[in-house]
């Protein structure tokens, strides 16, 4: 048998080869691309088209996602200069101003219900958020009404007044816990970096908040707004990729375990 007829399905070996090898490409391809997709109970997919995307490693489309997109979303830049340099009459001005913010996130910036502590925050951080309730990136009963009429300097000046305090111990602290695997160690067959790779005490990514001793219910709620996609203001769609790989098991346990924690006492500026 000459070289010619060997590779022609003449040959029916070669005919039998090739549909194994076919077989067995179109099976591995399902399983993987669409079966163990699916199979993953926490992630929930628009389509089959979206699960083979997604085990690609292609970024997701859900439909909550489809749907959210002609929503506003973030345009505040951030740059690791941000508010970095405040003086002491922006900082007077925000202690000013502050005064209207108290009964919800306290006296001294630390709150005596389930809104955030703002004593000793970054300042970039509450630049940020009210720059994204003004502009309706960022939605909320209660602090939009507040945001919409805030300047640009008022923003300013009650981001460096809050970063300017001292952290304090929360109001209501759970007994510290373990730090979860989900917080050490993230998930990267998910695609989940560990928390403190952004919100760690060391090495803070700007932007992101620091999470040690705000309220458990707080965080729980955010979580599951980003993984719902009805919290959109993330920049580059960070935590709503995170929180949609997120177990509801993981988003308690790092809920839990961060509350659990004593703030770090120091000033976010000098």
């Amino acid at each position: 048998m000459s070289a010619r007829d060997l590779f022609t399905f003449r040959n029916r070996h070669f005919t039998t080869s090739t549909g194994i090898t076919a077989a067995i490409f179109i099976v591995t391809a399902i399983a993987g691309f669409i079966v163990l997709p699916f199979a993953q109970h926490w992630l929930e997919f628009a389509s089959v088209w979206d699960a083979i995307c997604s085990a690609a490693g292609v970024p997701q489309r859900p439909a909550a996602v489809a749907a959210a997109q002609d929503k506003r979303v973030s345009e505040v830049v951030l740059t690791s200069h941000t508010l970095s340099r405040p003086n002491q009459e922006a900082i007077g001005r925000g202690a000013t101003l502050a005064q209207r913010c108290a009964i919800c996130h306290g006296p001294t910036g630390i709150s005596r219900a389930d809104s955030p502590n703002l004593a000793g925050q970054y300042a970039a951080v509450i630049y940020k958020e009210l720059h994204d309730f003004r502009s309706g990136a960022r939605t909320n009963a209660v602090m939009s009404p507040f945001a919409v009429n805030l300047t640009d300097r008022e923003i300013a000046d009650l981001a460096v007044y809050y970063a300017y305090l001292p952290r304090l111990p929360a109001y209501h602290p759970t007994p510290q816990l373990p730090k979860p695997n989900i917080v050490i160690y993230g998930a990267p067959m998910r695609g989940i970096a560990p928390c403190g790779s952004c919100h760690g005490s060391l090495d803070n990514k700007t932007g992101s908040p620091w999470l040690e001793g705000q309220s458990e219910a707080y965080m729980k709620a955010q979580l599951q707004a980003f993984a719902a996609a009805e919290r959109r203001n993330d920049i580059s769609q960070q935590m709503r990729n995170i929180a949609r790989a997120m177990t509801p098991q993981e988003i308690e346990e790092a809920a839990a375990y961060y509350a659990s924690q004593p703030p770090d006492i120091v000033k976010a500026v000098d």
